[in-house]
């Protein structure tokens, strides 16, 4: 039996439905991030005392650090899923980008943006 090179229109429909919901979810996600960002410096304490202000503002600068952290990563994770739409669209999603092979279906279903498989993920860590 010959090898397949590239999945089915069909295969490729059933990736984009997972990938667009996921990227519904993490643009939701991001945008509630955002609106976090924006209004981390509005919830503000004034009416308490000094030392517990002081102990406020180290907690929310910390907490508005892993924010900025959890959307970068957010928004990469978006680029990524985006990325995926346009292999799908070229008919190229799911062939992995190292040994040309096709990425098994059960890993591009946990990681719909995945470009190597993982055993090129593990090689190429060696």
């Amino acid at each position: 039996m010959e090898e397949k090179t590239r999945y089915s229109d069909a295969e490729l429909e059933e990736f984009k439905q997972i990938i667009d919901e996921k990227l519904r979810l993490a643009r939701r996600d991001y945008d509630e991030m955002m609106r976090q960002l924006m209004n981390a410096d509005g919830n503000d304490c004034d009416d308490t005392s000094p030392t517990y202000k002081v102990l406020e503002e180290g907690s929310a600068t910390q907490s508005k650090e892993e924010l900025i952290q959890l959307a970068n990563r957010q928004q990469k994770f978006i680029q990524g899923l985006e990325g995926a739409l346009i292999r799908i669209k070229n008919k190229t999603y799911g062939i992995d980008r190292i040994s040309g092979k096709l990425i098994p279906k059960e890993r591009l279903r946990a990681v719909p943006h995945a470009t190597l498989s993982v055993e090129s993920k593990l090689n190429r860590k060696k």
